[in-house]
């Protein structure tokens, strides 16, 4: 097992963190706007998660965490000890769920480390919009527990979190954090292990064989929970085939994309390679996607990651440290011009497969991927996500869709999250301004809702300035 999975490491950590929070703010109350028993949001514009055009003057009412009431203004009845909030000119959507997420970080671009963020990130996923997130891999699961129990007991903010343990990884891993599975029941072991700790899913990586591929999913179906996907030695035929439930990052990790590809062996370079002529509209990406589609497999979609060079904003610039900003822009000055046409190649041609996925029928769903050279901010690149299926090709309330209500269906939350009506949950995020018109309002998110709580978006981002990198 990794050291960093070793019960006494976390729990050293989690004093750590406990005292931190004890020390820079009081629980959550210094970042709350409101938490009346009932609120109405009058004459707002809804979004409402399903892909409907937005509704205008719109009033909605959160009892007791749950939306109660939501129609045209004027033919709501608001209850008289309602604290009422006027929202024209702005927009509340379902808050997000995101489904690729991590508390982890790359901190150094010397080397393929990642560290924890237990203090920021959960404050930028919230403040961002994200009420529910699934981490698509930890290498701290019991730090990710304890963070969770302590979001639930709302000693800290933060979104509701589905712990995915990983990673199930194979002979040649390049990441020195992680465990190399030595066969079947490896895999199997380790399934059972974290299953019984109180993972809710798992996360497979590049160099898994298929047959610790099919142990592991065996093993976790089992127990009722699912196995998500980042590979490369198993193809996404062959991953199908064997029963996995998603696949991350879409087609730009596909090896069947590679003609002669070696059974069991990742070729990475050669992947990169085909994507540049590959014909998503072939026979070949055609046949994929029917294959996944039959098979009920779903795809994650990290557009942000992909964007090696973004436009840098002064938002993200001060979230991090000063030693991890400084060694993000040197990296990032040095990106060659080689490298930027490959982000924009794996964009393009990701989101062109995305809408291909999706146009058969598939489930499409997104997530941040906090990951790749620092550029992917939790909760900042969720929003991101959005404009970039947006620049790919879908409406602004598909792009929406994507980034809630899919989510929802596949965690089978739908009934509760995902998508604003009457009796689901308060988790919304209320926008200044129009996405619909106006994508990139998406980041303009001004108060969170989360169980009928409303966060303040501001004072959540505000409180982690300079910390990323640190904690």
């Amino acid at each position: 097992m990794l050291a960093s999975m070793r019960p006494f490491v976390p729990a050293l950590l989690i004093v750590a963190i406990a005292a931190a929070q004890s020390a820079l703010t009081p629980g959550i109350k210094d970042f709350v706007a409101t938490d009346a028993p009932v609120i109405a949001l009058e004459h707002a514009r809804i979004i409402d998660g399903t892909g409907a055009p937005p509704r205008e003057d719109q009033t909605l009412v959160i009892a007791d965490g749950k939306i109660s009431a939501l129609g045209r203004s004027g033919d709501v009845a608001i209850p008289p000890d309602a604290h009422r909030i006027d929202l024209t000119g702005q927009t509340v959507i379902p808050g997000l769920v995101g489904m690729h997420e991590h508390l982890f970080y790359p901190v150094t671009r010397h080397t393929p480390m990642y560290i924890d963020q237990p203090f920021s990130f959960p404050r930028l996923y919230l403040a961002s919009g994200v009420t529910t997130a699934r981490t698509a891999g930890t290498l701290e699961p019991y730090t990710d527990f304890e963070i969770r129990k302590m979001i639930d007991a709302k000693k800290m903010p933060g979104p509701k979190l589905y712990i995915t343990v990983g990673y199930l990884e194979g002979k040649g891993s390049w990441a020195p954090q992680m465990h190399e599975l030595t066969g079947p029941d490896d895999a199997r072991r380790f399934v059972e292990y974290w299953a019984a700790e109180g993972a809710d899913s798992f996360k497979a990586y590049m160099h898994i064989t298929r047959a610790e591929l099919g142990a592991a999913i065996e093993a976790a179906h089992a127990h009722g929970l699912t196995v998500a996907g980042h590979l490369c030695a198993v193809s996404f035929h062959e991953a199908a085939a064997l029963g996995i439930d998603s696949l991350e990052h879409g087609i730009v990790t596909d090896s069947d994309l590679v003609a002669d590809k070696k059974p069991d062996v990742c070729p990475d370079a050669e992947i990169t390679a085909a994507l540049g002529s590959v014909n998503i509209n072939g026979p070949l990406v055609r046949g994929i996607i029917a294959d996944l589609v039959s098979h009920h497999v779903a795809v994650d979609s990290t557009l942000a990651v992909f964007e090696n060079a973004p436009p840098l904003q002064q938002r993200f610039v001060d979230a991090l440290s000063p030693q991890r900003l400084l060694e993000y822009l040197t990296s990032r000055d040095e990106i060659s011009t080689a490298a930027r046409n490959r982000s924009a190649t794996y964009v393009t041609k990701e989101a062109e497969f995305e809408r291909a996925f999706v146009k058969a029928g598939g489930l499409l769903m997104a997530g941040a991927d906090p990951t790749g050279n620092g550029s992917a901010l939790a909760g900042f690149a969720d929003q991101r996500n959005i404009e970039l299926l947006v620049e790919g090709g879908f409406t602004p309330e598909e792009a929406i869709e994507i980034a809630t209500l899919n989510g929802a269906k596949f965690l089978g939350l739908a009934d509760k999250i995902g998508s604003i009506a009457v009796g689901r949950n308060a988790d919304l995020a209320v926008i200044d301004g129009n996405p619909a018109a106006h994508i990139a309002d998406i980041e303009k998110v001004r108060l969170v809702f989360r169980d009928g709580i409303g966060y303040d978006s501001a004072k959540l981002i505000a409180s982690v300035h300079g910390r990323v990198g640190i904690d």
